[in-house]
């Protein structure tokens, strides 16, 4: 035992739920910031904006008589797989080629794992990139041996796991349709918390709220729910991370917080209380219906797409929202104030009531919060 735990020490593994649950879920979130959300910003950016060189297609993939054109945003978002792979791996110490070969195996876990991709890709990662220093440089054809081990773990490990994680990404759906079923104001809270939550996980709500075909007053409480914990987060830990992490946060991802949710889980507490006070306020006082794409249901205010998404669907339903019933109008003051209200202004005064109330409590320390 004594000289597995020296093989260990000398190769830099480090079992520990700091190392695997708090810094490597931390850096995960970065890659999926650096990836995912910067390219969805861009897009959102280019479409809105009318900015040729964002809307422009630069790459093209080819596959049988498909043909996907990808913007430089859509080039970004795609690679959301390896770069949470590759940040996992720096986060446990990996070497180069270590490192190198986790791009195949998170682009695998994330592919595999539909809406639980990201999930999927933690795991993965983190199994392949421990196995992959534990024989790394421990043989004369390291070039080969490094590499083979970690792909084939991480990409073996995948196919046992990713299908697995979807299918409970899946259950979450479900769980969502079903409090669609409910009436407004428990269906604002329960769809407006359950897809919040969702969003701060490493798992995909925009996924999810795409595959349910989430619009109408269930995506209006989906939106309610998502730019709470992103506006809520932004807001609480501004004393923390200030300007840097209000745009990160608010305009990125909560998901930068699970690092800190796990060390704290009470952290947590005043975005969700948040969540299901707009959630109800959005369905039952203001009628906010998100009848955009679908997907914008799951986004929160990344790069504003919730409420670009309400906005769109206001003036140009989408086909699903369109097959649901709804039609173009032109939205009043009325509109455009619950929009604000709900989006941006509760999450951030509700949010940061309930941290001042928390904080003073004890159950916030100075610190919690920072990224």
């Amino acid at each position: 035992m004594s000289k597995f735990r020296a093989f260990l020490q000398r190769k830099n593994i480090i079992i520990s739920p700091k190392r695997y649950f708090i810094d490597a879920m931390s850096a995960m979130a970065q890659g999926l910031f650096c990836t995912l959300l910067v390219g969805t910003i861009l897009d959102t950016l280019g479409s809105q904006l009318h900015l040729a060189p964002l809307t422009a297609i630069v790459a093209t993939y080819t596959k049988g008589d498909a043909v996907m054109g990808y913007t430089v945003g859509g080039l970004a978002s795609a690679m959301v797989g390896p770069a949470m792979a590759v940040a996992i791996g720096a986060a446990l110490g990996a070497g180069g080629m270590v490192l190198f070969s986790l791009v195949p195996v998170g682009f695998a876990a994330n592919a595999m794992g539909g809406a639980g991709g990201p999930l999927a890709v933690f795991v993965a990662a983190l199994v392949a990139a421990e196995f992959g220093k534990a024989v790394s440089k421990e043989t004369k054809v390291d070039i080969l041996v490094t590499p083979l081990v970690t792909i084939l773990v991480g990409v073996g490990l995948s196919r046992l796991i990713a299908a697995p994680i979807g299918a409970g990404a899946g259950a979450l759906g479900d769980l969502i349709m079903w409090a669609t079923e409910l009436q407004p104001f428990f269906m604002g809270i329960l769809v407006s918390v359950i897809v919040g939550v969702v969003l701060t996980l490493p798992i995909s709500s925009a996924a999810i709220c795409s595959v349910l075909g989430l619009t109408g007053l269930a995506g209006g409480a989906a939106v309610a729910g998502c730019c709470a914990q992103m506006v809520g987060f932004a807001v609480l830990s501004f004393r923390e991370n200030r300007w840097g992490g209000l745009v990160s946060q608010g305009i990125g991802t909560s998901m930068l917080q699970m690092g800190n949710i796990i060390k704290n889980p009470r952290v947590w507490i005043p975005p969700t209380l948040a969540s299901a006070i707009t959630g109800p306020i959005a369905t039952c006082l203001f009628h906010l219906e998100m009848n955009g794409a679908p997907v914008n249901s799951g986004m929160g205010t990344c790069g504003f797409c919730g409420p670009i998404g309400v906005w769109t669907g206001w003036v140009e339903p989408s086909a699903r929202a369109a097959a649901n019933g709804a039609v173009p109008y032109a939205p009043g003051a009325i509109d455009w104030l619950g929009l604000l209200l709900v989006c941006i202004v509760l999450p951030a005064l509700l949010s940061s009531a309930f941290g001042a109330l928390l904080r003073r409590a004890g159950w916030i320390r100075e610190g919690d919060l920072r990224l």
